[in-house]
Parts: C-alpha cells; structure tokens; sequence
C-alpha cells in the first residue's frame, strides 16, 4: 500500500482528500503539528507527500526544500496561488507537479498515480498484497519484475537471486526465516548448493539495504535463519 502524507491547514480539505484517497487504498496522513513537519515525514516515511503553499509559521517552499535535503520521494503542490512564479518557485524548490485549487479530485488522484508510476516503476493499483509483483514493508519497496528494491524515492538493483532473497524476507518481515527456506526459494535441489553460497547472497542483501540507509535490519539469527526486523520506519 502507497503512502501519502498530506501539509495542509484546512481540516475541511484535509478530511475530503483522505476520504478519497483512502476509496483508492491509499494509507493517509495529514501533518498535525506544522512546526515539525520534517520529523513528521521521517516518521510516516510516506511515497508521496501533498504540499500546501500556505502554511504556519514556514511555507510549504521551506517544507519542499527541508524534504528534498532527505529524500527524493514525489512532492505534488495543492494550492489557491494560481500565478507562473508560484509554480515556477514550487518546482524550483524541489517540487514534481502543481496543482491550483479548486481542483478535481479525480485529477488529483491521477496526477499521483502518475508520480508514482514515475518513482516506483508500476501503477499504483497494482501494489496489492496477493500481487507479488510489488511487496512493500514500512516504506521499502521490493519490485519483483524490475529487480529493484527502492526506499524514499532511492533506487537499487538487484540479482535474481538477490530477489528472490529479498521477497522471502520481506513476506515474513519480523519472523525468522530459515536456511532451508531461503535455499528451497531460490534453488531447485538444495544438496547441489555449497551453504556458504547463501552467505555471500545475504550479506550483498545487507549491502543493498546500507545503499537505501537501512541498515542493521537483516539480522543473523544463530542456529535458525535470518530475520528482516522492519524498524525503518518506525517513530524514534
């Protein structure tokens, strides 16, 4: 499931967007304290963030710019200044598309699906939890067809073997995953493979993830397996 934090200060607008947005399985939330914004996003570690230009104390051209130093996930401006420098100052900022209000809502939903097609590689509809094409756990994305893992708009490759790794531990993240299963995931006949094989598969797993600032999250459970401990996008 995609996530979508909302900055706006209209609550009327805020619960109308997340009305529509959660129709189309969308997981929402909307920025509650406007002074902490950027801890906010850290936290939810959401694919796509709605901006307001108008907000408290900072403008939502601040929040854009604060976002960016972090991440380079989808950042769709909702707002009543329908002037070309206001646009122009939004994408200057950091900022993927714009969008004055009043606005359609279908609009609204179609311009995300198209940045997140642009960020994640697929449709937004597709990211469903019986389609293992795309598994998605606290924010990091496994796409399967493409070979990629992503997290906040970061990219890395993967092997095939790397994949099937990587899917394996993220269908049973928090849960120890044994040897046996790993090695009946990724070969056909276990007794052909030397065991050490699987550590050097995991630890360039580890590596992938350190590329995605995750890290110390697959952990070595002796004796049993491995374990994905998906504490990445949880609060501090």
């Amino acid at each position: 499931m995609f996530k979508v934090l909302i900055v706006e200060d209209d609550p009327m607008l805020v619960a109308l967007l997340e009305e529509h947005l959660n129709k189309f399985g969308y997981e929402v939330r909307a920025v509650g304290d406007f002074e902490t914004v950027l801890r906010q996003f850290e936290q939810f570690s959401p694919h796509l963030v709605l901006m307001d230009v108008n907000l408290p104390r900072f403008d939502g051209y601040y929040w854009c710019r604060q976002i960016r130093s972090v991440s380079t996930c989808p950042i769709l401006f909702i707002s009543a200044r329908d002037g070309k420098m206001d646009q122009v100052m939004a994408l200057d900022n950091g900022a993927d598309d714009y969008i004055t209000k009043p606005f359609d809502y279908e609009i609204v939903t179609a311009k995300i699906n198209s940045l997140l097609r642009r960020a994640y590689g697929s449709y937004a509809a597709a990211v469903d939890a019986a389609d293992n094409r795309l598994l998605e756990v606290n924010g990091l994305m496994l796409d399967s067809d493409r070979l990629q893992l992503s997290f906040r708009g970061v990219v890395t490759e993967l092997s095939f073997t790397e994949m099937k790794i990587a899917n394996e531990l993220m269908k049973r993240a928090g849960k120890v995953v044994s040897r046996d299963r790993l090695l009946e995931a990724i070969w056909d006949d276990q007794a052909f493979v030397d065991d050490n094989t699987l550590n050097v598969y995991v630890t360039r797993v580890r590596k992938k993830l350190a590329s995605l600032s995750i890290e110390q999250s697959l952990q070595t459970i002796r004796g049993q397996g491995y374990r994905l401990q998906p504490e990445w996008g949880q609060p501090d």
